[in-house]
């Protein structure tokens, strides 16, 4: 009747250990917070006095997860980015003017001479001297075509080719533009990404929203523009061969060419071959250091295909500059002296220490495909969320006492029970955020609050049926059992409806619809459990000590 074996009440209280375990870190917040800080000093090997106290200041067999708190509870920046695909549709086509150049040329006693002409749209334009032999230049040009790489757009082509005039005009498909766009703002997410967790910010949020946007969240950061810093540099670098100089910035750089001014020198500008010899989607590793002179520089790496491109056209090019180019500027043009083998280097430029350190990192995480234009920025101070976090304190408060004045008023010695469950429940919630490394948002703190309401309702519904098997004559052993058998159905039924809801809501919602969903899932996890194996194992304890020959529910 009301036996349970001692594995089975070993296992109760060791599930419940565990969970309350992970999260008593929680109650000591912030010295748990600086000693995880500092154990990835102790761990690298250079932690300061200050850092290995900090360290020391929590006992490392205990566990030092934490429950990280959201922007609206800790402060930080919030951003909306867009991602300026546009820019990828004309790189890809400037890329592919070599190529159309070289097939042309070899149709060249056919099509006669071929002229690039410059537009202001994404398209690539070339004129041949011979109209009447169009088709001829078309087919060469529709010859260069490849599938589009992408499961919806299965064997469509990638390249418009079509004739205006004595013009071969090569543009997208729409196929190509909807794969690329897809890829682009993926790659933009993937580098965000990549370069927040280069500086070390906890549990940020970065997530697509719609077809072409990117919301960031940084908890912690001082502000918005520290957080454009970080991100909103393009940081595409290139290493391109240098036609000429120029003060004059109306210079038409002719065909192929470009001109792009000088970062060091205001009023110097560079023509440039448009087609880069090498970019910065082939470095492998860039680190602060410093040049000769003892000035702050970034050396570094390239991958074997791109040290291999590197080192044939130095050697190729000696006595010639080569200009290093950062976000359509000239950082620095140097005249090749030597073949540089090896495939690594070192950029100069007026920089501060801090200016190549977070050059370096930019390079290290990648350039970003395209630019962003932010839509929206937010700074939201901490001060918000000690107020944020004090409401969420007081509304659980409150509503703790209140559904544990209620339980022990309604059921007496029975809601005492119930009421060291939620106890337990609240800290297993806890615990179970903890051990997880989910982020607690106001929207989570809803939650919770919602589950110490929930999670007596388990209890009640049991002790209710107890209630009716006393009423009935049967005795209290068996009213006990009964009532727990009875109830099972029903508590599993409504807490299971409602943790589909939360589901769906983790699912289909973003933000602070999923911290919602996650507290209220988790929540009805620990409350099942409580209601149904800790408030049951303590009533069996109780009853197995007292030998009650009658109960009052």
């Amino acid at each position: 009747m009301l036996q349970v074996d001692l594995w089975k009440r070993i296992a109760i209280w060791v599930a419940v250990a565990i969970g309350l375990a992970f999260a008593v870190p929680n109650g000591f917040y912030t010295r748990v917070e600086g000693h995880n800080d500092a154990a990835i000093a102790v761990e690298g090997g250079y932690a300061s006095d200050v850092e290995t106290a900090a360290y020391t200041a929590w006992p490392t067999w205990m566990p030092s997860n934490l429950v990280n708190l959201g922007l609206d509870l800790r402060g930080g920046a919030h951003l909306l980015a867009e991602v300026r695909v546009e820019e990828v549709h004309k790189t890809r086509l400037d890329a592919l003017w070599p190529e159309v150049r070289d097939v042309l040329r070899a149709e060249r006693a056919t099509v006669g001479t071929i002229r690039l002409q410059t537009t202001g749209v994404s398209e690539l334009r070339v004129r041949i001297s011979e109209p009447s032999q169009m088709a001829v230049a078309i087919e060469a040009v529709r010859a260069l075509a490849q599938p589009v790489t992408s499961v919806t757009a299965a064997g469509a082509s990638n390249l418009n080719v079509v004739a205006e005039g004595a013009d071969v005009v090569v543009t997208l498909s729409d196929a190509e533009i909807a794969a690329t766009n897809d890829r682009t703002v993926q790659q933009a997410l993937e580098i965000i990404r990549r370069r927040i967790d280069e500086v070390g910010t906890r549990e940020p949020t970065i997530q697509r929203q719609g077809a072409e946007r990117i919301l960031i969240q940084v908890p912690g950061l001082g502000s918005a523009s520290e957080l454009k810093d970080i991100i909103g540099t393009t940081a595409q670098l290139t290493f391109q061969p240098v036609v000429s100089r120029t003060s004059d910035e109306t210079t038409q750089p002719g065909a192929g060419n470009e001109l792009t001014p000088s970062l060091d020198e205001e009023g110097l500008f560079y023509i440039l071959e448009r087609s880069p010899v090498v970019t910065g989607e082939e470095l492998v590793d860039a680190q602060p250091s410093f040049d000769q002179n003892g000035r702050p520089a970034v050396s570094f790496r390239f991958n074997p295909t791109g040290g291999r491109k590197f080192g044939d056209y130095t050697a190729e090019n000696i006595g010639n500059p080569f200009a290093i180019v950062l976000d359509s500027e000239v950082i620095s043009a140097p005249v090749i002296q030597s073949h540089i083998s090896g495939g690594s280097g070192i950029i100069t430029g007026r920089f501060s220490v801090e200016e190549s350190t977070n050059l370096a990192v930019l390079l290290r995480a990648g350039a970003l495909p395209a630019g962003l234009d932010f839509l929206e920025e937010r700074t939201i101070g901490p001060e918000l969320g000690a107020d944020s976090i004090q409401a969420g304190k007081i509304a659980c408060i409150v509503a703790f006492v209140a559904v544990l004045f209620f339980m022990g008023a309604s059921y007496g010695l029975f809601g005492i029970f119930a009421n060291i469950a939620l106890i337990i429940n609240v800290g297993l919630i806890f615990g179970l955020l903890s051990a997880i490394g989910a982020t607690l948002t106001l929207p989570g703190i809803a939650g919770i609050v919602l589950t110490i309401g929930m999670a007596v309702d388990a209890n009640v519904l049991i002790f209710e049926r107890i209630r009716e098997e006393i009423a009935s004559g049967k005795g209290p052993a068996k009213s006990i059992s009964t009532g727990y058998e009875k109830a099972l159905s029903a508590i599993i039924d409504a807490n299971i409806t409602t943790f589909i809801t939360a589901v769906i809501l983790f699912v289909m919602g973003s933000g602070p619809v999923r911290g919602f969903s996650i507290t209220l899932g988790l929540g009805i996890m620990t409350s099942v459990f409580t209601a149904i194996f800790v408030t049951r194992l303590l009533v069996i304890m109780w009853f197995e000590r007292r030998r009650p020959k009658t109960i009052e529910v």
